[in-house]
């Protein structure tokens, strides 16, 4: 029988994630440990470089950095954590460290699940689920988590992936778009491009084809085309917008946004290309149209999700592979084409304007 939660917590800590993408689909859960215990100071210890995701929504009180370097400095987080006197940790991110960080800090229920050597630190140290037994989309791990631990009595039936922040977020990138008015034109919509992928090249579609995509949008809509992705992404995003730059405004804002800021103007665009990546999932979870290249990576498990998400993929023998880069000639992307992504894209905007 594992130890059950407190009744009323009045402090929590959540482990982020250190990936976007994961830390996005983990949002359902956040959402209902706030529905569970709605007095309670939630607290979200974060990297860095995905802190930003969870400042302006409602099941966060306080966002703490997170962000030691070495095993001495992360000993040290874990002990200036006492202070708070947090009733209750729950550990979304699976590494030993994160139930050591929590064990130091003395919170009396650490509540994860049971992998990476760390069950002896936890007070709810949850099995994992087998294969098969929860549903498959990412977003479950997560709520499953809270079940086991009886935080919530069942999957919630609203389990959609959602940043409750995209209205504000939306009027936040139009002002910044419009401030930027002499390089993507006054009054067009925007579409925005991510076209990297951190997992690996497997994950990318060809960059000539996303100039290609966003140019036949651009052209029937009267858009713009705004490109993101890291510092790392620059150069390639930079190729893309001058494929696109000969017939369609177009701004590269790689490497040049906080997350943040990004949040903001992919709130604002009208529609979104997309690799799988964490630009994916921001974009879907903010309710943007959203067409997802998929290829290497299983869009059943790590999918974008609502009536204005589409994935786009050829169904190939040797995908989803998994891999980072691909040992052969990257088929399930090379055979996706321009046309059919433009064309999915044009449909979800019309399918958008009848929902509306």
């Amino acid at each position: 029988m594992l130890p059950q939660p407190l009744q009323t917590p009045g402090k929590i800590l959540v482990r982020a994630t250190n990936w976007i993408g994961d830390a996005v689909m983990s949002l359902p859960a956040l959402r209902a440990l706030r529905e569970r215990y709605p007095a309670a100071e939630i607290c979200i210890l974060a990297k860095p470089w995905v802190a930003d995701l969870y400042g302006r929504e409602p099941f966060c009180d306080r966002v703490i950095p997170y962000a030691p370097k070495t095993w001495r400095e992360k000993l040290q987080a874990g002990r200036a954590l006492r202070a708070e006197h947090f009733d209750c940790a729950i550990l979304f991110q699976n590494a030993f460290e994160a139930a050591l960080i929590a064990f130091l800090a003395r919170i009396p229920q650490r509540i994860g699940y049971a992998r990476d050597g760390r069950g002896f630190l936890l007070t709810n140290a949850i099995p994992l689920p087998r294969p098969g037994e929860i549903a498959r989309h990412e977003r479950f791990y997560y709520l499953e988590l809270l079940r086991r631990a009886g935080v919530i009595a069942g999957i919630p039936e609203n389990h959609q992936i959602r940043l409750q922040c995209a209205p504000q977020a939306r009027e936040a990138g139009a002002a910044r778009f419009r401030a930027l008015g002499v390089t993507l034109g006054v009054n067009r919509p925007v579409i925005g491009i991510s076209p990297g992928a951190a997992y690996g090249t497997a994950k990318r579609w060809l960059p000539e084809r996303f100039a290609e995509a966003a140019q036949r949008v651009a052209r029937e809509t009267g858009a713009s085309v705004a490109i993101f992705g890291s510092q790392d992404e620059r150069e390639l995003c930079e190729t893309i917008a001058q494929l696109i730059a000969a017939t369609t405004p177009v701004r590269n804002f790689a490497g040049q946004t906080t997350l943040a800021e990004y949040i903001d103007l992919a709130a604002a665009c009208q529609v979104y290309l997309t690799n799988d990546s964490g630009g994916m999932h921001i974009a879907s979870a903010l309710g943007v149209p959203t067409v997802a290249i998929f290829g290497a990576t299983d869009d059943t498990t790590t999918g974008p999700t609502g009536e204005l998400a589409r994935v786009v993929r050829e169904p190939v023998e040797c995908s989803p592979c998994l891999r980072r880069e691909c040992p052969i000639d990257h088929r399930c992307m090379t055979r996706v084409n321009a046309d059919r992504v433009a064309r999915t894209a044009l449909e979800l905007l019309n399918a958008q304007n009848v929902l509306k």
